[in-house]
C-alpha cells in the first residue's frame, strides 16, 4: 500500500523544496558575481542517510544542500570570543526519496574551528521545517509532533584547497518535548561536497 505522503503527492512542500534546489543551483552557475559581491560565502551538495532505528528510521537517502552566508565576518574572526559572536548564517532543503522518508527546509547559525591546515570541526543549530507525521497514524518512518522542529548538526571537515572540502556530517531534529506528542526525532549522517568562494 503506498503511503500518504510519497514524493508524488507531497504537495506544496516538495514543489518549493524542488525551487529553493533550483535557485541555489541558478545561484551557482552565476558564483562569480555574488562572489564579487560577497553574498555567499559557501556552498555544499551531498547526501545523507538515516541512522536512526526501530520508527525513527527513514528508508532512502536523502539528497542535501546548504548555503552559507557570512555577514558577521566568521572569516575574520581572530579570538575564541569573536568567534562565538560571529557565526556563519547557513540555509538548506534535504528532499526525501523514499515514502517513509522526511523533507526538510532549514536554518541556523555555524561555528567552525581549524584543528590543522585541512582538517576543521563546525557546529550548527537552528530549526527546520518538514512535512512529516506529527501523530501516531500507522504509517511507518518517524513521529514528529510539532511542524517546526530544533536542529543541530555537527562535521568534520577535510579542505583539499583554498574552495574545495569535504565534510563528513551527522544531524538531529526533534520538538525537545516542546510539544504534547510523539518526538520520535529525525536522525542522518552523510557527506557534503563543499565550495568555499
Amino acid at each position: 500500500m503506498a503511503h500518504p505522503r510519497s514524493f508524488a503527492g507531497q504537495g506544496n512542500f516538495s514543489h518549493v523544496a524542488v525551487a529553493l534546489l533550483a535557485s541555489t543551483g541558478l545561484a551557482a552557475s552565476a558564483s562569480q558575481a555574488n562572489a564579487a559581491e560577497g553574498i555567499f560565502d559557501e556552498m555544499r551538495f551531498g547526501a545523507t542517510t538515516s541512522i536512526g532505528d526501530g520508527d525513527n528510521h527513514e528508508s532512502g537517502i536523502f539528497p542535501t544542500f546548504t548555503i552559507f552566508f557570512d555577514p558577521l565576518g566568521a572569516d575574520r574572526a581572530t579570538g575564541i570570543a569573536e568567534k562565538i559572536l560571529r557565526p556563519r548564517i547557513h540555509a538548506g532543503a534535504s528532499i526525501a526519496t523514499s515514502s517513509s522518508g522526511v523533507n526538510e527546509a532549514y536554518g541556523g547559525l555555524s561555528w567552525d574551528a581549524a584543528l590543522t591546515e585541512r582538517l576543521s570541526v563546525e557546529l550548527g543549530v537552528g530549526a527546520t521545517v518538514h512535512d512529516g507525521d506529527l501523530n501516531d497514524d500507522g504509517t511507518s518512518g518517524p513521529k514528529l509532533g510539532c511542524r517546526l522542529l530544533f536542529r543541530e548538526y555537527a562535521a568534520v571537515g577535510y579542505r583539499f584547497d583554498e574552495h574545495w572540502n569535504l565534510s563528513a556530517t551527522v544531524e538531529h531534529a526533534s520538538n525537545a518535548n516542546l510539544c504534547s506528542r510523539p518526538n520520535d526525532g529525525l536522525t542522518r549522517a552523510g557527506l557534503m561536497l563543499g565550495y568555499k568562494f
